[in-house]
């Protein structure tokens, strides 16, 4: 699914034009990047958390000419996914949940 189909999706389910749904997809990018430059985590419960890791300098090798080369030290984006998406994408049912206890008169 690319942007175009998850905005045309999400604005069928919400009732929301596609530019109203575009608009708020633009927010919603624009406000998880600035958290993560600022090195803060984004966590939806159940979706899953965005962090940022530092990943350590190393050397690699050129796998055409075979020559050793440094790859620098960089900040990269991680995630982890939730456990109701995990269990979504594995066709596991959610637990079924107790309704809740009628008080009594």
């Amino acid at each position: 699914m690319n942007k175009g189909e998850l905005i045309d999706a999400v604005s069928k389910l919400t009732l929301h034009s596609k530019v109203q749904t575009e608009q708020m997809f633009d927010a919603f990018m624009a406000v998880v990047q600035n958290a993560l430059s600022s090195g803060n985590n984004v966590q939806m419960i159940g979706f899953g958390t965005f962090a940022v890791e530092e990943r350590a300098a190393r050397t690699g090798r050129n796998p055409a000419t075979g020559k050793e080369l440094n790859i620098p030290a960089k900040k990269v984006v991680k995630f982890k996914v939730g456990s109701k998406l995990k269990d979504a994408v594995a066709g596991v049912k959610a637990p079924a949940t107790k309704a809740p206890a009628k008080k009594k008169k």
